[in-house]
């Protein structure tokens, strides 16, 4: 039986950055597409995650897209690069990136901090370098509650 460790002195480093939600075709190559173009643009990538997502158009017809979410630093470059290819941002989101320790119940303590002050976790996804990327309902009290403020 594995034991959740819950501890108020939680440190944890903390980083706003910009999630990119985009619709992908479903089809062999999106993911490089949408990767090259990324390259090419000369933008690294910070996180990223993918789904498939049905779309019903009408009664007896069903689409299936892929929504990405992809964890950048410069979202203006990112998003001028990847409309100039064709593909779809759907939404630009402020996202909390907490760099946190690999042990079991770190995430715990995190997203239980957020639930205990009433903060919705609408997204969430892994980045590079053991990091949580986290879209919430309310980024500020979030940022104040893990006691980092950030300058925009």
């Amino acid at each position: 039986m594995s034991k959740i460790l819950r501890s108020s002195n939680l440190s944890v480093r903390m980083n706003v950055m910009k999630d990119l939600k985009v619709t992908l075709e479903n089809r062999p190559g999106t993911l490089a597409e949408l990767t090259e173009v990324l390259g090419r643009a000369a933008i690294n990538i910070e996180g990223i995650c993918g789904f498939a997502r049905e779309v019903r158009a009408s009664e007896d017809r069903e689409f299936v897209t892929h929504i990405a979410h992809v964890l950048v630093e410069d979202a203006d470059r990112a998003k001028k690069a990847l409309s100039a290819a064709g593909i779809r941002i759907e939404e630009v989101r402020e996202a909390l990136v907490i760099d946190i320790r690999d042990r079991p119940g770190e995430l715990a303590l995190v997203a239980r901090r957020l639930a205990d002050a009433g903060i919705n976790i609408d997204f969430f996804y892994c980045a590079t370098r053991t990091r949580i990327v986290l879209g919430v309902s309310d980024s500020e009290k979030a940022q104040n509650i893990f006691g980092i403020k950030f300058v925009q």
